[in-house]
């Protein structure tokens, strides 16, 4: 048990050091379908795991100046709210839709990977926020849009909180295309919004379901030490060949729950 928690941990942090998310797809199907952990306490232990790693790598990322803080609290306090919520459905959804809905996630995160890369849009098509040119400070452009953001915030929260995962796959590209962030910006800015997502999401399962806080204290460590060795990894690497690659591991993976859960576990 031991080895394969910190494997999968080991895993957990070289796929966030690597795509900057992802972390959770790698933790709950090992949790699940290696240690045997019934869903609903995997999906919390997910949620710390996940919530701890990013909340270091925010960190790192904040000290490069890589976080934009207006963008990463307007959209995470609507994705702590869709969180709060998701938590409660997920407490009462039962263990088959969960797992159905993870495999449907990682089928989409795996498509996302490997489709063409979409232009970024220019300075006037940003939805909600636009770096001013006196000084480079961050203002709101166009109040109308901000129901987009809230909207996907709320969305990739709830999702957070019914199936344990951080929704950064999403996340990012969202803040490349509507808020006009650079992709290291993105990469950072969702950290942040992944961190307060999943550490609100881990909130809501304390004291409902049973946790492994040993099992969790030891993915979480392992992973933190992997996310440092997988962002020096990614400097060395091709990023296409490595998201063609974690895409295939995607499909593969949601295909063995989804073969499980047809065979009825």
């Amino acid at each position: 048990m031991l080895t394969f928690s910190v494997l999968a941990g080991l895993a957990t942090g070289l796929v966030l050091g690597l795509l900057g998310s992802g972390g959770s797809i790698v933790i709950l199907p090992a949790l699940v379908y290696l240690l045997d952990v019934p869903t609903k306490s995997a999906v919390a232990i997910t949620l710390g795991t996940v919530g701890l790693t990013a909340a270091i790598a925010a960190l790192t990322h904040w000290r490069r100046g890589n976080i934009d803080i207006p963008v990463a609290i307007i959209f995470g306090a609507f994705g702590v709210a869709g969180t709060f919520a998701g938590t409660r459905i997920g407490l009462v959804t039962p263990e088959v839709v969960q797992l159905s809905l993870f495999a449907t996630v990682m089928y989409v995160a795996a498509w996302r990977m490997i489709r063409p890369p979409v232009a970024t849009p220019t300075a006037g098509a940003l939805v909600a926020f636009s770096r001013a040119e006196n000084g480079g400070a961050t203002v709101c452009l166009d109040v109308r849009h901000a129901t987009g953001v809230a909207a996907l915030g709320i969305g990739v929260g709830v999702l957070a909180g019914v199936v344990g995962v951080g929704g950064g796959f999403m996340i990012v590209p969202a803040l490349v295309l509507l808020a006009g962030l650079t992709m290291k910006e993105a990469v950072g800015t969702s950290l942040a919004i992944v961190t307060a997502n999943t550490l609100t999401g881990f909130a809501g399962y304390v004291g409902k379901v049973p946790i492994d806080y040993h099992l969790m204290a030891i993915f979480a460590g392992v992973a933190i030490a992997g996310s440092f060795v997988g962002a020096a990894i990614s400097k060395r690497l091709s990023a296409t060949s490595l998201k063609r690659l974690f895409a295939i591991f995607l499909v593969v993976v949601a295909s063995y729950i989804v073969f499980r859960q047809i065979l009825g576990r």
